[in-house]
This record gives structure tokens, sequence and C-alpha cells, in this order.
């Protein structure tokens, strides 16, 4: 019996195929048609079914003439596999004996037998190759067409938990118990590249891009990801950077510094004069050259913020908001950046009409205090991650509200401010985040969500600047920093071009 799961929305389908050979054997195999519309059960005693995946319905079933029982395949059943046109489907039997059936007609085709038990097999429907895994560890690759062999690779010390075919069919990768992990260069006919770790592989597949491998390990939760070093290689020939017949050492990535830390230190202890190579897998944090690292927010937050005139234009109320004519029970509240409720105290008329100018000027500076404070203090210790996930946490009308709360300087006094000997905290403020943007585009960190809030603070402040020269050489430098990140940039991307054109026009 198995049940059908819809992926569409994570739920169980409403069918569940039950196989009508008359016993209660368990299903060891199946396969879904190139169409999607057909579903192959093989059951351990020999049974193989076709149903239809939206009705539910059972269509045939594939029956060998040539057995006394009344089934395709003596023994299990442990593999099954459809081409690509709908017009084959291959079974694997645990005895050994691969089956060709005509899809549609359900009738047998054509039958070889390997020889020995077969485990597990893999089918890569562009190329019509069988990969089939038997009790000896070797691998043997079949040609469904002319049912020849055509590769044999050996090299397994252990029983092997899984292969998969590399999305252009040029690549076999198999694991085994043993730890290792090999990949088989079909048209080569030889091992390209082969690596050991210290928990056994149970199970292992490739993106159809071909440039990340998943693997599972014994008694780990987790699924590790391994990238495909020959999409980043400048150079077509695999022994520049695979290992060939030498197996790595390579440990597996941790999530904890302490545990990666741990796992070193055990393995030096334990390893003798003859393991001195081993080089372990070390996740670091440092940046790749000439690379840069966005912010991974979601797209509309940061790109809000170089339209936030469009959007206060449209969301502009047609008519002004009209007073209640009787509400006694609501308290006057006085509006914050955080949106938390905060209920005004009651006070005097003549306390009001004779401090109103300096309690606004107060409430401002409350409100901008949190952030001109984690500003001074990440400028003082030269690391800015701090203020920057506070400005990731704030929404794009928020973060519009604390840079121009900096902006308090009367047009009229501008020009006696530049005879002034001490400067305005304003400009101070500002100053101090025209560091902060040098900083953080010089370490190309946030990249772009620094450079929509560079903008929306040039949008608000840009007057300012332009009449204090100490500001201009700061932004001289920003302007400096921003060519050279970007001329970096721009020269990567050429390389990455002209690589991917020349791997693209390449033979394996």
């Amino acid at each position: 019996m198995e049940r059908l799961q819809r992926y569409e929305n994570f739920v169980i389908g409403e069918h569940i195929l039950t196989p009508s050979s008359g016993s209660q054997s368990p299903i060891k195999a199946c396969a879904i048609s190139a169409c999607g519309n057909f579903t192959v059960l093989g059951t351990e005693g020999g049974w193989i079914e076709k149903f239809n995946l939206q009705s539910g319905i059972s269509r045939a079933s594939y029956i060998d003439g040539s057995l006394a029982l009344q089934s395709a395949h003596e023994g299990e059943v442990v593999g099954l596999a459809c081409d690509a046109t709908n017009g084959s489907l291959i079974s694997a039997g645990y005895r050994g004996d691969i089956k060709v059936w005509d899809f549609k007609s359900c009738k047998l085709k054509s039958k070889f037998n390997v020889g020995k038990s077969v485990t597990k097999i893999a089918y890569h429907r562009a190329n019509g190759l069988l990969a089939t895994v038997a009790d000896d560890m070797v691998l043997v690759l079949f040609d469904t067409v002319s049912l020849k062999m055509v590769r044999r690779f050996e090299g397994h010390t252990d029983r092997i938990t899984d292969l998969c075919f590399s999305e252009d069919g040029k690549w076999l990768i198999s694991s085994s118990m043993d730890g290792t992990l090999r990949i088989w260069d079909i048209s080569l006919a030889r091992q390209i590249d082969a690596m050991h770790v210290d928990v056994s592989i149970t199970s292992v597949s490739m993106s159809p891009n071909m440039d990340v491998l998943a693997t599972t390990h014994v008694d780990q939760n987790g699924v590790y990801l391994w990238i495909n070093q020959a999409l980043f290689s400048p150079s077509t020939n695999v022994d520049s950077y695979a290992s060939g017949k030498h197996v790595r050492n390579v440990l597996l990535p941790t999530v904890s510094s302490a545990e990666r830390s741990e796992e070193e230190e055990s393995i030096q202890n334990s390893q003798d004069a003859n393991q001195s190579n081993i080089k372990p897998f070390v996740i670091t944090n440092h940046q790749i050259p000439n690379m840069i690292t966005l912010s991974l927010l979601p797209r509309s937050q940061w790109q809000s913020l170089t339209n936030l005139d469009i959007i206060k234009v449209r969301n502009k109320p047609v008519e002004p908001p009209k007073k209640s004519e009787k509400a006694p029970f609501f308290l006057p509240s006085v509006p914050s950046l955080s949106g938390d409720i905060l209920f005004e105290p009651p006070a005097s008329k003549e306390t009001d009409d004779s401090t109103t100018d300096g309690t606004s000027h107060k409430t401002m500076a409350d409100l901008s205090s949190h952030f001109s404070q984690l500003l001074q203090s990440c400028g003082e210790l030269q690391n800015y991650s701090a203020f920057t996930d506070y400005l990731k946490g704030l929404s794009p009308s928020s973060l519009d509200m604390e840079l121009r709360m900096l902006q308090i300087i009367d047009d009229d006094d501008d020009d006696e401010m530049e005879d002034e000997e001490e400067p305005r905290p304003e400009l101070e403020s500002i100053s101090l985040l025209l560091d902060y943007f040098i900083h953080e585009l010089s370490c190309r960190n946030n990249f772009e969500f620094v450079q929509a809030v560079l903008k929306l603070f040039l949008k608000i402040h840009g007057e300012t600047i332009r009449r204090h020269s100490m500001l201009q050489d700061k932004v001289k430098k920003i302007l400096d920093v921003q060519s050279l990140v970007w001329q970096k940039i721009d020269k990567m991307f050429q390389s990455t071009r002209c690589m991917v054109t020349f791997l693209s026009n390449s033979q394996f």
C-alpha cells in the first residue's frame, strides 16, 4: 500500500494505491512516468503494477509469462525506471534479472541477467544508461537499448548505499558505508574524485544545475551541501581540481564553531603520522575577495527606501482626518517611532504655553537618541554590525524619519554656521553617518541595503553636505570607494562570463 503526497500544498493525497497481487507484499520500488500521469509499483513478491495518479485506479500489471508464478520477477523488485518517452519500463530483480517492458502494452520486450544479486539501480533518461549495484560492491553500467555492459567501476570497500547521475549524464556519483564518496567520469571510464568523511553517507543527490550535491549521513539529522568545484574552476582539465584515485579526507561542516574546534582537536589527537596530510573542511566567515554580500532582506523593504516619495504621494489621504465629535473616554497620546502608545501627561495651560518649543525639541531628541548613541558607539569601536542590524530592523518609514530628524538646521543660518568654531550636533551625526557608509562600502557588506540607505540619505541631506566643506571631503571619499568596488565587481563578472562560456563549449 502506498499513499500519495501533494507537494504543492504539502498535504497527504486522497488516493491510496494498493497492488492487486492478492498477497500482502510490501512495496519495495516505485517510479513515476515522464509525463507525470502514471506511477509504477514493485513489491517484494515480484509484482509490478501501473496506476493512474489522478484517479488512483489500477491500469495494468506487468507479467512475465515464462515464470511459473504470475508475476514480473521471481524475487524482490529492487528498482523501477521509465524512459523519457513513456515507451519502455525498466525493472530490476534482486536475483540479477533486468527486464525491459513496453510501457503501454505491458509486454516483455527483452531481458538479461547480471549474474549477481542487484541491490540498487539508477537510470538516466537522456542517455538511456542504467547503473546497477551488486553485492560485490562493483558499479556496472548497461545500455538499455543494446542491452550490453558499457562501464565497470571498482573502488568501494563496503556496501554501496546510494548512487545518482549528474544532469548531463557525464558523471556517476556513489556513496558507501566505508565513508567514501566517489565521482566516476563515464566518458573517461575512471574515477575523477573521491573523498572520505568520518560519518558514513546514506544518500546522495545532485541538483539539476549540477552546482550542489546533497548528502545525508548515519545518525545525522541535517542535510549536508557540497559545492561543485568544476563550475568555478577556469581549467577544463579534471585533474587540475579533482583528486583522481587518491581519496581526500575531509571533515563534515558544523554549525557551531565550538563543535568544529572540538572535532578538529579530537582528530588531531587521534591521527598518526600517516594521516598528517588530512585537510579538514573549515567554514570561514571571511568574505571572498572582490565579492559582495547581500543583506538577505525582502526586496520590498530596501526598494521602498528609494521610492518613499512615490509611496507617500500614493498613500496620501484624499481628505484630512476628521476629529470625532464626542470621545470622552479616549486619552491623548504622543506618537513614537516604535509604534508604542505613549499617553501624554496632563499639564496646565501656562506650562504648555511657556515650554511648547522646549518640549517639542526634547521629544524629538528622545526619539532619535538611540539612533545617535548607537551610531556613535559603533563608530568608536569601528564595528557597525549592531548599527546595521538596527537599521535593518526599522521599517522604511521609520528609517526615513530617523534620517530626517538629523536635518533641523534653519536655511537662514547656514552662512553663520560655516563660521562657527564648534560644529553643530546635527553635523556630527551626519559626519558619523558618512563614516558609516565609507566603512560598509569598503567591506562590501549588506550591499543592496546600504546602497538604498545611502540614496535616501543623500536625498535628504544633500543640500547640507553641499554647504559644508568637511562633509564634502567625506562624500568624495565615498565616491572613490564606490567606484573602486563597482570596478572590481564588473571585472569579476566579466571574467565569470568568459569562464562560463569557456566551460559550456568544453567537453569533460
